[in-house]
């Protein structure tokens, strides 16, 4: 199948369990490997891509297997996302940094037909900041939102300087989402 073939899927990925919910909107080839996705979920959320990562798909497993996983783990190299997601409203999971648990639901919202003008991957909506890496999983999140937002709290200047000083949860960039993805296509 050449590139003019494959069809374009929309994914809406959400941040578990973030209330308000944090989420982004892409479109991406469908013959995205798994290895790709996670790059680009990276770029769109932004994590900084140093912990451990998977793809769970009912009770499949996919990442970089290793000799000390638990469980069997499919090379996700070799999977693309319309093998795992033939089909609109078809869901699965990535998790992102084992300690933290970051768990995002990937949603296939629809299945678009092949565009080879269309700059691929590339976010077309999304809401709010993702959070601080090792902020310690959303339950982490949500005391140090609590932090933040309160000078009285015995954590807030500490959390502060750990982050850079300010932190607006609200803020989504989307230009400069775009320009980070651009680098994957």
């Amino acid at each position: 199948m050449s590139s003019t073939d494959v069809p374009i899927y929309q994914i809406k990925i959400t941040l578990k369990d973030s209330r308000p919910p944090i989420w982004r909107r892409l479109l991406v080839s469908g013959d995205t490997t798994l290895a790709k996705l996670h790059r680009i979920i990276q770029e769109t959320m932004p994590w900084q891509d140093y912990h451990l990562h998977q793809f769970m798909v009912g009770d499949v497993y996919y990442g970089v297997p290793s000799s000390e996983d638990w469980y069997e783990v499919k090379s996700e190299h070799h999977v693309k996302l319309s093998q795992i997601a033939p089909r609109e409203k078809a869901t699965f999971t990535y998790e992102y940094d084992f300690g933290d648990g970051w768990l995002h639901t990937l949603l296939v919202e629809t299945i678009l037909p092949p565009d080879p003008e269309k700059k691929l991957p590339v976010c077309i909506k999304g809401m709010r900041a993702c959070p601080p890496e090792d902020v310690g999983g959303i339950w982490g999140y949500e005391t140090f939102l609590e932090a933040i937002k309160n000078p009285a709290h015995e954590e807030h200047h500490d959390y502060l300087e750990w982050v850079g000083g300010a932190f607006d949860p609200e803020a989504f960039d989307l230009a400069a989402m775009n320009e980070r993805l651009k680098k994957l296509r």
